[in-house]
């Protein structure tokens, strides 16, 4: 009798007509019509959005989410940086056994193989770290859960909003059904080897195939130096001899930013928030050549230690890479 009743449901389910978006909950209203103007049916929005998918909260995922864990996310940068200095022969020897995508992906795009393989390393140690979340439950869970009575709140509730339209499309493109779209990410939902948030699968590129996946290295290595060309403007690779020796610009900018609370390694002010910030290169002229290619970085992830550490594995993987 249970399974004639799921079966029931089941088929009403598929076969019911869908021909709006309207929704008791406000946000996938927005959210539906968001998908509908990405190409998706309003049949198969309704289907994404009123699947048992959108009842499975994720609440570990959710409490990640909390200001003193992100606080604490990042004073551990220094420290995974300093991890990672270790790993270079391991990132050496992963630029030499992808060498011909590396040679592609510089043709087309004009970022350096050391950043893009350091970027890979610092991500998911080249793809050996494996996502144990699922990207639409982490998104549907901030757009259910997220009450936005401040403006991290809101920003919170619009990210969700925005990253869930893009899991949604991009699961409907690929052909999954509600219960097959799922999408392995961290507890951010971040996805794959580069670790791309669903709202930048925009920059998705392949070696060879005509759809570009995340998961396989090749397309990685692709998609992450399309995002820095396209997004962040990173289209001339480094010429590494007007890069100072990093490992004393690193120990330098961990003093600096130790002593100051509002520290950042390239601004000096939010042109969005107006926010002022106590720069490290900005009076610097021997930093200049640095300080832009690491607002390229930080386009990929807006922690200075993020692109410091980034450039200082870079710089090692350069001589590395050298010596061979």
């Amino acid at each position: 009798m249970l399974k004639l009743l799921l079966l029931t449901l089941t088929t009403t389910l598929l076969f019911a007509e869908y021909k709006n978006c309207e929704f008791k909950t406000p946000h996938y209203t927005e959210i539906c019509k968001r998908v509908v103007k990405k190409g998706v049916p309003i049949h198969d929005a309704n289907l994404f959005l009123l699947s048992r998918k959108t009842e499975d909260l994720d609440l570990l995922s959710y409490k990640f989410f909390h200001p003193s864990k992100i606080k604490i996310h990042r004073a551990n940068e220094r420290k995974a940086n300093n991890t990672l200095v270790k790993y270079i022969p391991e990132i050496v020897a992963h630029v030499q056994k992808y060498e011909k995508v590396y040679d592609e992906a510089e043709k087309r795009y004009g970022v350096n193989r050391e950043v893009v393989a350091t970027i890979l390393m610092k991500e998911t140690k080249l793809g050996k770290i494996k996502p144990s979340f699922d990207a639409f439950k982490v998104f549907n869970t901030l757009v259910v859960k997220v009450k936005p009575k401040t403006s991290r709140d809101k920003w919170l509730l619009n990210m969700g909003k925005s990253n869930l339209v893009s899991v949604i499309a991009y699961c409907y493109k690929k052909g999954y059904t509600p219960s097959q779209c799922n999408l392995p990410s961290s507890y951010a939902g971040a996805v794959g080897i580069p670790q791309f948030m669903p709202s930048s699968f925009v920059y998705i590129d392949s070696y060879k195939d005509k759809v570009g996946d995340l998961t396989k290295m090749e397309d990685a290595i692709m998609s992450a130096s399309r995002f820095l060309h396209k997004k962040a403007g990173f289209s001339e690779l480094i010429e590494w001899s007007k890069i100072p020796e990093m490992p004393k610009v690193e120990a330098d900018w961990y003093e600096y930013d130790f002593t100051h609370k509002h520290g950042s390694f390239v601004y000096g002010q939010s042109k969005k928030t107006g926010k002022k910030y106590d720069c490290f290169s900005c009076d610097k002229d021997e930093l200049q050549y640095l300080k832009k290619y690491a607002k390229y970085i930080m386009r990929y992830n807006n922690s200075s230690n993020y692109a410091i550490g980034v450039m200082r594995l870079s710089y090692d993987t350069h001589k590395g890479l050298a010596k061979k």
